[in-house]
């Protein structure tokens, strides 16, 4: 009788091209590639040296364990490197000024971008989600507020990654 196949195998199929990619290529490709969803040197570089990887799930599971490692220094080296998103070109004038205003507020009491993972959040409200999110955490003390970054962080890393991934990596790194 044959054994059925694991389920973690099965669950990405569609990004079995692009891990293959990312298993093969050199070092300095995998860690810029991995840089762009995480701009920690010590977190792209510790999830590149487990390569190679054996499902999709196996790397987006070493992504988070490393994203929950980030020391002070690499958290700060990453937010730094994150930027406000903007609305969509069609939200209301107010709505954006709103946005504008909101970031600004809370850029000016932490002193980094505010990060929020909108991964399955429908396109149409995003805008209402990032919004609330920064009123909600703008009331956080310091300490309190570097955690919920840092796990927000976190998911947006394994959000892009999955989705570099899944778009056969960038055009930057086709050659993955």
């Amino acid at each position: 009788m044959d054994s059925p196949a694991i389920p973690a195998q099965q669950s990405h199929p569609r990004h079995a091209g692009g891990l293959v990619g990312f298993n093969a290529a050199p070092p300095s490709e995998a860690v810029a590639l991995l840089l762009t969803c995480c701009h920690s040197a010590r977190w792209a570089e510790r999830v590149a040296a487990h390569r190679p990887y054996p499902t999709v799930d196996a790397l987006l599971a070493a992504a988070d364990e490393a994203g929950y490692d980030l020391s002070r220094a690499d958290l700060d080296e990453a937010l730094a490197a994150e930027s406000s998103a903007l609305p969509h070109p069609d939200a209301p004038p107010a709505a954006r000024t709103a946005l504008r205003a909101a970031h600004a507020a809370y850029e000016s009491s932490f002193g980094h971008a505010f990060v929020i993972s909108l991964d399955g959040v429908r396109p149409g409200e995003r805008l209402d989600q990032v919004l609330a999110g920064i009123r909600s955490r703008l009331g956080n003390e310091a300490e309190e507020e570097r955690v919920v970054a840092a796990e927000e962080l976190r998911r947006l890393a394994r959000a892009r990654l999955a989705f570099r991934l899944a778009e056969g990596l960038t055009p930057r790194h086709s050659e993955l």
